[in-house]
């Protein structure tokens, strides 16, 4: 490879949206790289035409070596979630955008999108879509065939966010193009083009939930109750997880979810993955993940059972072990990240020091906080305090320097 690759964005309308510069550096060039579409653009082109199919890797390799003029053709800007970042990591690139498919569809919509949240489910799963946009005023989303519309229009109501609106613009800028604001009851069940944008708009006000969830908001076993991480708790052991935005979260025992929840309201731009073994803790689960707008991975199983399937996490929250503590804390101390940090919860004496020497025994360093909680309560027109059970709240992470 001898000069610069060019990376031309370029639009749905075809050579139309082409400087003219552009178009002859295309015609000029001895190899044109792009996807079927944008290669349809010009059938008068007289030099090899290389169509991008699959994985990029194979692509990367062959204009490695390539001695001749080449071009590469993507659909708009080709830093924004398109192939231009992947390929200026790897070759000696020079990048022309034409307009994204967003700015595009926000012109449609007479509106800013500086202040807009943007997000892609192409070639994405939707999990976790939820928790990342609850509350936000403007969202961007960014299609495929899977994700349509119409499929995001489902997800959103079946966790009850009917405050939004959506606009949908297909086609931009080709002879196709259509675009208008829809009910998502409305766009359930329509059919739109596979090039589309979708953007989400506030027209109500929605349920959003700070720091701390009363342990009355969530739906759990009645009229047995306890087998719920209580609120102080909760807080207490979250905070010692020390969570990002982006961290990867275990909670083994999930039972109702109460702390995989209130984890996935800080970690909105990461991933949470819960294991509880009881039917009926599992589907009060999912009934509090639909309730909060949480949309985790949540699996039924006895760990360590399952935990293989999980991608290695920054944070485990640790709140029942059913008698397989040993294995459990192996493969946890194992499997976390280098700065991360484990939580368990211990309500007795001999599960504390089990827990203590399992982690010292893994080579961890050890935290202890006795948790002693007090509520008012009222009593005729006088206040006394109900006392909940003590809680070990047992912290450990990597000793400096190993792993």
């Amino acid at each position: 490879m001898t000069e610069k690759i060019k990376v031309i964005g370029i639009g749905d309308n075809g050579k139309q949206s082409l400087l003219p510069i552009y178009e002859k550096w295309i015609y000029e060039s001895d190899v044109l790289v792009g996807g079927e579409r944008q290669l349809s653009f010009f059938q008068d082109f007289h030099g090899e035409k290389v169509m991008i199919k699959g994985g990029l890797s194979s692509l990367v390799t062959k204009l490695e070596k390539e001695k001749r003029n080449v071009v590469v053709l993507a659909s708009g800007d080709p830093l924004f979630y398109g192939i231009g970042s992947f390929l200026a990591k790897k070759l000696n690139v020079e990048v022309y955008p034409y307009l994204s498919s967003l700015q595009q569809a926000f012109s449609k919509m007479n509106e800013s999108w500086q202040d807009a949240y943007i997000v892609s489910v192409h070639g994405r799963s939707m999990k976790g879509l939820a928790q990342r946009i609850n509350g936000r005023e403007k969202i961007a989303i960014l299609t495929d065939a899977t994700n349509s519309p119409s499929q995001i229009a489902r997800y959103l109501r079946s966790f009850g966010m009917n405050e939004y609106k959506a606009f949908v613009a297909e086609n931009l800028g080709g002879e196709n193009e259509r675009y208008t604001f829809y009910e998502l009851e409305q766009m359930e069940n329509m059919e739109f083009s596979s090039l589309n944008v979708v953007i989400l708009k506030k027209t109500s006000k929605g349920k959003t939930w700070s720091f701390g969830i009363d342990d009355e908001e969530f739906h759990q076993r009645k009229p047995e109750k306890g087998l719920l991480t209580k609120k102080e708790i909760r807080t207490l052991s979250l905070s010692e997880m020390k969570l990002s935005s982006k961290s990867i979260v275990w909670d083994i025992g999930t039972c109702t979810g109460s702390v995989a929840i209130e984890a996935c309201l800080i970690a909105k731009e990461g991933q949470v993955y819960a294991i509880e073994k009881n039917d009926y803790d599992l589907e009060n689960c999912r009934l509090n993940m639909q309730k909060f707008r949480t949309d985790f991975t949540v699996v039924q199983g006895k760990a360590p059972d399952k935990l293989e399937e999980f991608p290695d996490p920054d944070a485990i929250f640790i709140g029942g072990t059913a008698g397989g503590m040993e294995e459990i804390l192996s493969i946890c101390c194992t499997r976390l990240k280098q700065d991360g940090r484990i939580v368990l919860n211990a309500v007795t004496i001999e599960n504390l020091y089990q827990a203590v020497e399992g982690f010292k025994r893994n080579g961890f360093e050890v935290n202890i906080t006795l948790s002693q909680i007090s509520r008012s309560k009222p009593i005729l027109n006088l206040t006394r305090f109900d006392a909940l059970n003590p809680i070990y709240i047992i912290t450990a992470k990597h000793k400096e320097g190993e792993k």
